[in-house]
């Protein structure tokens, strides 16, 4: 698409902005549903952690890795800093997202604006970067990018990469230095936030070749070789983390090179399919099996090379054409399948995955569509506002339709399974959501077997199908297998060798192996407030490591403020020293502000308050707290009967013990108690 405007021609600054507005407004209309949606899958692994919320936590971003999901310090410090501004609350970050996409459209139109205005050739119709703009702003495939705010990596580093490039064209015109510092101050910044960026200098390359027909070495090469030698460094580093902190190796990682070539070249296809047709969108896809010996996985790689080596002839006819494939592929580059993405276990091919590589074909898609729409007004005398709007209606009616799929965890994993029913990952998911539902156990269950059946390689389906018998009557040796199974294709899953030492601390004999996997699990995640905890009640029981205990359990909550039943249990080893009762019942009035309906800690702020002196009546005011949370709960009805009993209330008093005897027709305490509350009297 050799043709532009005439060098140095732009549009007048009022038309500029009006154009940025309407992209803008049209972009929050078509993705009003996602504002509305909650956190799905993996964001609590980018909303900032619990252990990372307080000030020094910003610290550990940047020199930790590890410390967060992937090594993203600038976006990690984006999150940290918005968990400050609104918490918890996922409409927030949806709107940011939403308007990080809309701000990444707009600078797309001003950068294709610039080349096109310095671009020799045919004029191009007025407006065809802000309708590549709107395009890109509009298109479904990128709902997943905005629709779910751990892909604020994905808005967050295209913003960056797009006014690095506006910024760099701005050097390339006037060789000023501090152009070319802010330039690559930008591209650095998009690199801390998503290293898939690092393709920029790249594409700038290409972009300029496209421009002027010819690379200048001194001019044009040299300025990038820096930004390409920070990209390949920010790339390896980035490709070793995903391997090291997120498991991106072993099971499902092993591919020989030519599997990963035939991966890489049905992928673009597949991408540039979603491009021209947008229709059938899911979250995870199947994952397509690479079989070398199957004649037809090799059209895929020979019909890229024929469309590139015909690209390639016509390049001097025409330019466009080969720009926009090079910079389409290498912008895919890195998630091609040829470097490890802990995603590619999932599915080899995300629509999230095409966001940045989106720009170079939809710049195209604008010219030729606005070409035509010339002519086409020309004849008809029709505006040709009248078919951008139309399309953009449309793409925006799709784009509403398909947020939809993302406002919560089970719609997402339903409307996937719908769409791809041997996804075990959702069953497995979908599997946790129903756990945590009273009277979900038994679906749970079937979810975790289903997606064992179709994977029976998932470590995360063994854990928590273990999970789910754990508690079971007679299946604790089966929750044990599930476990080890999971540890078998997984060593170092911190959170298996945690649910095994719980296991294992049920078993008569069996402490010191629990309390070995709990500290298994703490060397694997140091900050894993669960494991302390679980360490914390195990030191409890060994005589002499009572401080031990506390010490793990003051751990949990500072590592997991909120966490209420760390706080109870800290509580539980306090009061077992006379000296730390006030102590003790600070934190069981931390665990009823953080869960108020929590009966156990009710029950226990009344033992706590029973011991000292004056508190009498509060105790009993907590006992009566714990049976209205949880009328089962037979230790709190019967230390509710005693409080009554000292308080003088005989009535209450044998009516508590009534119901303990109802419910443990045999306890002598209870009997005992009863006589005492009949024999007082009213």
């Amino acid at each position: 698409m050799n043709a532009s405007a005439p060098a140095g021609a732009r549009p007048p600054r009022l038309r500029a902005t009006g154009s940025g507005a309407l992209v803008v407004g049209a972009t929050v209309l078509a993705y009003l549903p996602a504002l509305g949606g909650g956190f799905i899958w993996n964001d609590s692994d980018y909303v900032t952690a619990p252990a990372l919320r307080p000030p020094a936590g910003l610290a550990r971003i940047w020199t930790e890795p590890g410390a967060t999901q992937q090594y993203y310090p600038l976006l990690h410090s984006f999150f940290w800093l918005q968990h400050r501004l609104w918490g918890d609350t996922p409409a927030a970050y949806h709107l940011v997202n939403l308007l990080l996409h809309a701000g990444a459209a707009v600078l797309f139109a001003l950068v294709l604006g610039r080349l096109l205005a310095g671009a020799a050739g045919p004029r191009l119709p007025a407006g065809t970067a802000w309708l590549a703009a709107l395009l890109f702003a509009l298109h479904p495939v990128h709902v997943e990018s905005v629709a779910w705010i751990t892909e604020q990596k994905n808005t967050l580093s295209l913003v960056c990469y797009l006014a690095a490039a506006l910024a760099y064209l701005r050097f390339e015109a006037t060789r000023r230095p501090g152009a070319y510092a802010a330039a690559l101050a930008l591209f650095v910044a998009s690199l801390l936030c998503k290293t898939v960026t690092a393709t920029l200098p790249a594409a700038l390359l290409v972009a300029l070749w496209w421009r002027d027909g010819r690379l200048d070495w001194r001019r044009t090469v040299a300025p990038l070789l820096p930004w390409l030698a920070l990209g390949a460094g920010a790339g390896l580093f980035s490709s070793w983390v995903e391997q090291t902190y997120l498991g991106a190796q072993g099971v499902g990682f092993h591919a020989s090179l030519l599997a990963r070539g035939l991966v890489a070249s049905r992928a673009v296809w597949f991408y540039a399919a979603h491009l021209v047709w947008p229709f059938g969108l899911n979250f995870v896809y199947p994952r397509w099996v690479v079989d070398p010996a199957a004649a037809w996985q090799w059209l895929f790689p020979l019909g890229a090379l024929a469309a590139g080596a015909g690209l390639w002839g016509l390049r001097r006819r025409t330019r466009t054409p080969l720009a926009v494939f090079l910079l389409f592929t290498g912008s895919l580059f890195p998630v091609l399948g040829f470097v490890n993405l802990y995603g590619a276990r999932y599915s080899w091919v995300w629509d999230h995955w095409q966001y940045l590589a989106d720009l170079a074909p939809l710049a195209l898609a604008a010219g030729v569509l606005a070409r035509a729409w010339t002519r086409v007004a020309g004849a008809f005398r029709c505006p040709g506002i009248v078919p951008a709007a139309a399309l953009a209606a449309g793409l925006g009616a799709l784009t509403w339709a398909h947020a939809g799929m993302f406002r919560d965890d089970e719609t997402l994993y339903r409307a996937t399974l719908a769409r791809n029913p041997d996804c075990w990952m959702a069953h497995n998911n979908l599997g946790m959501l129903l756990a945590a539902r009273p009277g979900g156990k038994a679906a749970a269950v079937a979810e975790y077997e289903a997606a064992l059946q179709l994977n029976p390689d998932d470590a995360e389906a063994h854990n928590n199908l273990g999970r789910a018998w754990l508690w079971e009557p007679g299946r604790l040796d089966a929750a044990i297998t599930q476990f080890e199974a999971a540890l078998g294709l997984q060593p170092d899953y911190a959170e298996a060798h945690n649910n095994l030492g719980v296991a294992r601390a049920r078993q008569p004999g069996r402490l010191p192996d629990a309390i070995a996997e709990f500290q298994t699990a703490l060397r694997l995640r140091p900050d894993f407030a669960g494991a302390h905890n679980n360490l914390g009640l195990a030191w409890e029981q060994v005589p002499g490591r009572l401080d031990a205990a506390i010490g793990e359990l003051r751990t949990a909550v500072r590592l997991d403020p909120d966490y209420a039943e760390a706080h109870n249990n800290l509580g539980v080893a306090l009061s077992q020293s006379s000296d730390r009762l006030d102590a003790a019942a600070a934190e069981f009035e931390t665990a009823l502000r953080l869960k108020p309906a929590y009966a156990e800690a009710h029950n226990n702020l009344g033992l706590a308050w029973a011991q000292l002196p004056g508190r009498m009546r509060d105790a009993a005011a907590q006992f009566e707290a714990a049976v209205r949370a949880n009328p089962a709960f037979t230790p709190a009805w019967h230390n509710l009967g005693s409080a009554r009993l000292q308080l003088g209330d005989h009535p209450a008093a044998a009516a508590a013990f009534r119901e303990v005897l109802r419910q443990s027709p045999d306890d002598p305490d209870a009997k005992q108690g009863l006589a005492r509350a009949l024999a007082a009297g009213p």
